[in-house]
């Protein structure tokens, strides 16, 4: 896929640019993307589905690969953006939504999973075999994970019979965060030693070319490696240049690939700068953009609250709150407390595990109503300005509306303001 890879190549030429990464199903975080990189004239715009939110089996998004893409070429119409400048990618794609099966049928399942990814117009392909299944040691061996890696980009290569020039890009690596965060207590992380890094792409390179992929290993335009940065339910580890500053440098010499780094959600402005800066030029965001839509939505269930009558409010947020405890199932491994703590955990950890629980009937339900409520009685400029400050200041600029969308829109626009700046720092 040309676009990314002309974004890599300008960054290896040695210019600070990098790629947003957007990795959400919310048709209102997908939106914000396209609106917001219009507004910013972006060439670009990656949104990356996972594995276990889109696959061949529907994910907890209910979608196939092909569904996907139609759902969100459905939102870049609407919102005017331009087709031929979106990418699709996959993220997180190998066994990882079946490691409760034995190694060799979850890796069949992944496999007819990557075949569904590229044959419904998927470009950029993260193989991520870094999970151990059922009868798997843990954890699992390098060599076993970059096996699986070539197996799948053999897969990929087999899928795609279209332009040479639109063939899949690949993101390798085995030390890969936890999808959506880590699931304990943080204190500090360990960077990826330099050394690991580059044996990690030189045993890849080596099992791709043992696999008639040479033209494939080409198309590598990154690998995932700990950079020392991540989340968990209250707090974040944030970035420390120093502390990368040998792993930055040993992939300079590395032709076409540079670092993709995850879980860099609730990065400092300035942190995100010096990611791309040290060659962490693909930045990955999931949760800290419904982290924003869900504060974008509580503000707006408050200002409901202050100018609705009460029998007639949609109540999203006890709504979504009551929905959470009778349906635990996206949460119970990881939230513990009990009470009002639970209360807090359920609606503000930085983890945001709400965000599973959007499509649910009866929290769609309360979105409309609460929606329907606030364009019948749109919010003054002072309950806006106290609910929220960056809508209103979108407003008063004449960047948004007070409708609804709008407002929310433009709260998460703030979030990608922050990768925007990094990404593009003369723009």
């Amino acid at each position: 896929m040309h676009l990314i890879r002309d974004l890599i190549e300008r960054h290896k030429k040695g210019e600070r640019v990098g790629v947003t990464s957007v990795c959400s199903a919310h048709p209102l975080v997908i939106e914000a993307s396209f609106r917001h990189a219009l507004r910013r004239s972006q060439a670009v715009v990656l949104i990356e589905a996972t594995s276990n939110q889109v696959n061949q089996d529907g994910g907890y998004t209910g979608m196939v690969p092909a569904q996907f893409r139609h759902f969100v070429h459905g939102i870049a119409t609407a919102a005017g953006f331009p087709i031929e400048r979106l990418v699709l990618g996959g993220d997180h794609l190998g066994p990882n939504a079946w490691t409760a099966l034995p190694g060799i049928e979850a890796m069949d399942k992944a496999a007819a999973m990557i075949d569904a990814y590229v044959r419904a117009g998927f470009r950029k392909i993260h193989l991520d075999c870094s999970m151990s299944c059922a009868d798997d040691p843990v954890p699992l061996p390098e060599p076993t994970i970059a096996e699986r890696a070539a197996r799948l980009a053999g897969i990929a290569e087999a899928a795609h019979d279209g332009d040479p020039d639109d063939a899949p890009i690949y993101v390798i690596g085995t030390e890969v965060p936890v999808p959506g965060g880590a699931q304990e207590d943080l204190a500090e992380l360990a960077v990826t030693a330099p050394d690991a890094a580059i044996a990690t792409l030189a045993m890849h390179r080596a099992l791709f070319a043992d696999s008639g992929l040479a033209a494939a290993w080409d198309r590598v335009v990154a690998t995932v490696v700990q950079p020392g940065v991540e989340f968990d339910h209250d707090k974040v580890i944030d970035y420390r240049p120093e502390a990368a500053q040998a792993l930055s440098a040993a992939i300079g010499p590395v032709d076409h690939i540079v670092y993709e780094a995850h879980s860099t959600d609730y990065q400092t402005a300035t942190a995100l700068a010096a990611l791309v800066r040290d060659h962490f030029a693909i930045l990955k965001v999931g949760p800290g953009v419904t982290f924003a839509l869900r504060e974008a939505l509580w503000a707006l269930d408050a200002i409901e609250a202050e100018t609705v009558p009460e029998a007639l409010r949609g109540g999203l947020r006890a709504t979504a709150i009551a929905r959470m405890k009778a349906e635990p199932g996206h949460w119970r491994r990881y939230y513990h407390a009990t009470g009002a703590a639970l209360d807090l955990q359920l609606q503000y950890s930085l983890s945001d595990r709400i965000r599973y629980y959007w499509p649910d009937p009866a929290i769609a339900a309360a979105q409309d109503r609460l929606f329907a409520n606030l364009r019948a009685t749109p919010p003054s400029l002072p309950l806006l300005s106290q609910y929220l400050p960056i809508a209103y200041a979108a407003v008063r600029a004449g960047e948004a509306t007070l409708d609804p969308v709008d407002l929310i829109v433009a709260h998460i626009g703030a979030t990608l303001d922050a990768y925007h700046g990094a990404c593009h720092p003369d723009a």
